[in-house]
């Protein structure tokens, strides 16, 4: 997760907007194409997967079948790495653990094993 909050700021995302991530689905800082996307996210990173035809549907609304292949690719690709990080407790270096102290600490992320 830190990892992704501070590539996200590195691509432009604006401190505002990440901070209100948690918030993505009433925040005006996000747009229903960006809600309909994260809550797909959240479906597909269930365990297990919770996508359903009516979350591909909502997604269709707003993203063409190439944007669609990329979150899903992005979704898969993170769920990898995530895994093989959690297990093998790779250490995070200083950058992600102040960008997770800042923005993701206060909904329970933690540096844990990874310190």
């Amino acid at each position: 997760m830190a990892h992704t909050a501070g590539g996200s700021l590195r691509f432009g995302i604006d401190e505002k907007k990440l901070a209100a991530v948690w918030e993505y689905r009433t925040s005006p800082l996000y747009t229903e194409a960006e809600r309909v996307a994260l809550d797909f996210t959240i479906d597909a990173a269930a365990q297990p997967n919770s996508v359903t035809e009516e979350s591909f549907a909502k997604l269709k609304r707003h993203w063409s079948e190439g944007q669609i292949v990329e979150i899903v690719g992005v979704i898969a690709l993170f769920g990898f790495l995530n895994r093989w990080n959690d297990t093998l407790a790779t250490p995070l270096g200083e950058e992600p653990i102040e960008i997770g102290e800042k923005y993701l600490a206060s909904h329970g992320w933690h540096v844990g094993k990874h310190g």
